[in-house]
Parts: C-alpha cells; sequence; structure tokens
C-alpha cells in the first residue's frame, strides 16, 4: 500500500481515501457473509488502528474510519489474517440475499456471475472508471430500486430480464426486455462501449436512444445472435475504429463468442461507488411477514424479517446514520452469536442481515439490538436521515452532523414529514448523500445552512446557529404541518413557500 486515493476515487482496503478524520477504507467481503466472530475480530481491529467506528454504507459495504498510514496497512493485514476476502474489479451488485430469497422472480446469481467472468476475461476492469457499475436484480424481498448502476438488469418473468442505463431504478432510461443471454451479451456491449470513453467515461455519456434503437434490433430475433452495439453507442456517434486485437468476450456458459466489432483500448480492488432499494418489514409485523403500506423513503432498509428459501429466516438491524462504535458492533455479534446466527451479511440502506435463525431467537435479538441503540422498525425516523460524522469526529465539519440529526429524530419522532428526505452535512463536501435531499442542513462558517431540493453544494434558503440546527428543523416541521396541500409532498411545500418563508420560521423564537 503506497499511495492513496483521490477524492471520488474507491477508498479500497488497498487504497485508503483522505477524509477529515484521517483514512477512510471500504470493505467489499467476496462471501457476502461474514461469521460472527471473524466481524468480531474486525471491530476490534477497527478499533486498534482506526477511531474505532464502523460503517455500513448506503450500498451495503463495510466502512473503517480514522486511519493513518501506518494503521492501514497493518488493517489491511488483519483483515487478511482473519480470512476476509474482499471482491475485486467492477461492481456487479447483487441483493445480499440472491439466490435464497423465495420471493425472487429469478436468481440473478447465475447471470451476475456470467457478467463478473466476461468483465474479467476481457480484460475490461483496468480500463473502466473506479464509479462504473452493474446491477442485477432478482426483484425479490430486498430490492436495489435505490442502487445507482450503469447497466441495470431486473427481472420480470419468464426468464426475462428488464434493462436501463444510468441512473437508480426511478433515474435510469429503459432499454428493453430480453433473455438472460440476451440481457448478457448487451451489458458487455454496453460496457466496452463505456470503456472507449476513458476512465472518466459512465453510461450517462452514451448516446441513449441509440442504445435503445440498436439493441432493439435483437429484442425482437432470439434466435441469432445480437447484433453489437459498439459502432452505434460510441461517443463519437459510430466512430470506433477497428483494433487490431479485439477484446475476449464470452457467453453465458463462458465460451468464446466470435468478435464482433473490436475496440480500441484506452486506458482495482471493488469498493465505494456512489454510494446512494428495498422491500422491508417491520420486526413487529405478522409472522406472515404482512405489515402494513411504508414510505417510499424507508425502501433502502431491509428492516425485520426476512424469510429464506430454507424456512429460516434473516433478521434486518439498521445502524443510526449507517454508524456503530466498536464494542457497539462486538456486543451485537455476540448476541447473534448465542442467537445461532450463522453469519452476518452487510446489506444496503445501511443495515446487517443476521443470518439463519428461527423466529424466537430474531425476537431476542432484535430486542437487544433495541436496548444498545440499534434501529429494528421502519418507522425510526433515523433511517430516513443522511448524516456524515461532522464535527468533531471530521477535520471539516462545522457543525456535530450526527448530534444534530439524532436530536431532529429524538426531538420529532414520527412527526417527521414522511415524503422528506433529510440530509445532515457537516461542511458543503456532503460525503453522506452526494445526490439533492428535500431538505439539507450543512453546517459553514455562518453556522448552519438550510438548502431546499439541493445537495450540500446548493444555493442556501435559510440559515441559523449551528446549535439551532435541530430546533429550527422542528420549526420547519410545524410550517410543513400548517401549510401543506392535500396534494403536495413536502417538498413541492417547501419550493412553493420559498426562501423568505423558511427564513422566518428559522428565525422564530
Amino acid at each position: 500500500m503506497t499511495s492513496f486515493s483521490r477524492r471520488g476515487a474507491c477508498p479500497a482496503l488497498s487504497a485508503p481515501m483522505p477524509t477529515g478524520d484521517g483514512l477512510l477504507v471500504r470493505i467489499n467481503p467476496l462471501a457476502g457473509e461474514i461469521a460472527p466472530n471473524i466481524l468480531i475480530g474486525l471491530a476490534e481491529s477497527a478499533a486498534r488502528h482506526g477511531n474505532g467506528i464502523v460503517e455500513v454504507t448506503a450500498r451495503g459495504s463495510i466502512q473503517i474510519r480514522g486511519l493513518t498510514a501506518e494503521s492501514a496497512c497493518l488493517l489491511a493485514e488483519e483483515v487478511d489474517t482473519l480470512g476476509i476476502a474482499v471482491r475485486t474489479g467492477v461492481p456487479v451488485d447483487t441483493s445480499p440475499l440472491a439466490g435464497m430469497d423465495p420471493a425472487e422472480i429469478a436468481d440473478p446469481v447465475p447471470l451476475a456471475a456470467a457478467i463478473r467472468t466476461a468483465i474479467e476475461q476481457a480484460g475490461l476492469a483496468p480500463r473502466l472508471g473506479p464509479k462504473v457499475s452493474v446491477v442485477v436484480d432478482g426483484h425479490g424481498e430486498i430490492g436495489l430500486g435505490a442502487i445507482m448502476g450503469d447497466v441495470r438488469l431486473v427481472a420480470v418473468g419468464a426468464g426475462r430480464w428488464r434493462l436501463s442505463v444510468a441512473g437508480d431504478e426511478k433515474a435510469a432510461t429503459f432499454v428493453g426486455e430480453f433473455d438472460a443471454d440476451d440481457a448478457f451479451t448487451a451489458t458487455l456491449d454496453i460496457l466496452h462501449a463505456i470503456a472507449v470513453l476513458g476512465r472518466e467515461g459512465r453510461a450517462r455519456d452514451l448516446d441513449l436512444s441509440v442504445i435503445r434503437a440498436s439493441i432493439a434490433g435483437f429484442e425482437t430475433s432470439h434466435s441469432f445472435a445480437p447484433p453489437s452495439v459498439l459502432s452505434d453507442i460510441s461517443p463519437s456517434k459510430g466512430e470506433i475504429r477497428p483494433a487490431s486485437t479485439p477484446a475476449l468476450k464470452m457467453d453465458m456458459a463462458g465460451r468464446a463468442e466470435t468478435p464482433k466489432l473490436p475496440i480500441s483500448p484506452l486506458g482495482r480492488e471493488m469498493s465505494g461507488r456512489t454510494e446512494r432499494g428495498a422491500k422491508d418489514h417491520d420486526l413487529s409485523a405478522d409472522s406472515d411477514g404482512s405489515t402494513p403500506e411504508h414510505s417510499a423513503a424507508t425502501d433502502s432498509s431491509p428492516i425485520g424479517i426476512l424469510p429464506l428459501s430454507d424456512s429460516r429466516i434473516a433478521v434486518g438491524i439498521a445502524l443510526p446514520f449507517g454508524s456503530i462504535d466498536a464494542s457497539t458492533l462486538i456486543t451485537f455479534c455476540r448476541t447473534a452469536t448465542a442467537a445461532g446466527a450463522t453469519g452476518i451479511r452487510p446489506a444496503p440502506g445501511r443495515t446487517l442481515l443476521v443470518m439463519d435463525l428461527d423466529r424466537p431467537s430474531a425476537d431476542a435479538l432484535a430486542a437487544t439490538a433495541s436496548s444498545i441503540g440499534l434501529v429494528t422498525t421502519r418507522s425510526d425516523p433515523r433511517i430516513r436521515i443522511a448524516a456524515c460524522p461532522g464535527a468533531p469526529a471530521c477535520a471539516s465539519g462545522m457543525i456535530s452532523a450526527r448530534d444534530v440529526a439524532a436530536d431532529i429524530a429524538a426531538d420529532l419522532g414520527e412527526d417527521l414529514d414522511p415524503t422528506l428526505s433529510l440530509h445532515v452535512s457537516g461542511c458543503a463536501k456532503g460525503c453522506a448523500h452526494p445526490g439533492p435531499a428535500t431538505l439539507t442542513i450543512v453546517g459553514d462558517e455562518k453556522g448552519a445552512v438550510f438548502v431546499v431540493g439541493g445537495t450540500a453544494k446548493g444555493l442556501p434558503a435559510a440559515y441559523t446557529a449551528g446549535y439551532e440546527a435541530a430546533r429550527g428543523m422542528g420549526r420547519l416541521t410545524k410550517l410543513l404541518a400548517q401549510e401543506r396541500k392535500p396534494d403536495e409532498n413536502a417538498a413541492a411545500c417547501l419550493a412553493r413557500l420559498g426562501a423568505k418563508r423558511l427564513a422566518q420560521a428559522l428565525a422564530q423564537e
């Protein structure tokens, strides 16, 4: 480990990223599942070599914070000693319950494995940027709708997969529906086209209308091998020059295909992509798993009882703001071991899935988790708030972001508008939530800035003192309750009220 990754790249175990509270590494276990005693060892290592804070990201990666150049090397050695193999290469994400989820429309594991193998065989990983990723969603109990992907494949039944590009489930551009072989081929073609753009290239940079038109040409003719779309989706609109040695491509059975249109070469341990869902169940739900309707804001958090295909269950527990101190994690892992858990899986929505329990053990584990401050119900307002460590943990933080977020959750509870996405950021970098939120509270030299419908870098709508941020949020909540029209969500109401009304509300005693 001789160099550190730049901001915006992936803080992998072998390339830690500088942050305001030291170096950060992100770990993606190859097996997906970590035995409780091994996770205890990882927590102990985090306490020894970092600041003792362990996080699970919105995408389901493990992060360890507060490392130094020397201690990051020691941590890497101990991860290796613990036997935690980490993923490398282009991320190809599936549900943490893939292949064992009885609610899945299709098992995504074979298709995802074929894509990973083909990426490696074609030498694509070093030619693609660190943020490029693929999502293969079997559409089961834990959906991946909130996960960003350059290519998204979602099972739709009858052996068919819906392919879209450049975004999460809501934002991605729909391309078409294909059988598994054609979906596999189209995915590899699109990745090849992104590689032509260089390491900064993303699917959003391609001509998406041409992608749809090109792939539609083989959608209706499954008796023939689909034609390559590379010449049409080049950023130069078809001006991809053949190379002397075309990239090797594989079919799903692992056989080398006859190369179609070759492309010129342009020039990673897998870890942090842009960290951005999931159908979830309250732990108080009926034993059959039925629950009332819930806000879309909780869809990325698989919290509660999750049935497995072998009649056992998994239990989803969320970390408050994605963070847990090492000692609390160790307590939780020991309780999970006593409950008979075989493993623990980091999962989307900043959660941990405890595997292979019976119902009495699951209930006991949930009770202990709640008693030590973890999130065990989807109604907990903490799961609707994104917050970075903030001050004093992060040198860049102007406010104590997680303390502010915790105060908001405690003060407002279920009064926090369920249609409102809230981001509390210690500074304008917005590390906890790079995208826009309904309302973002940002620390700066003036105190706390309130940004409506934007990111932490957005134009301020109002200000308050940093120590007044949580109370100010309470005032805005009252304003929303008074002013929201029946057909309005929080975002529309705040936009209609405007900066002047927000400033007036924050200035009230």
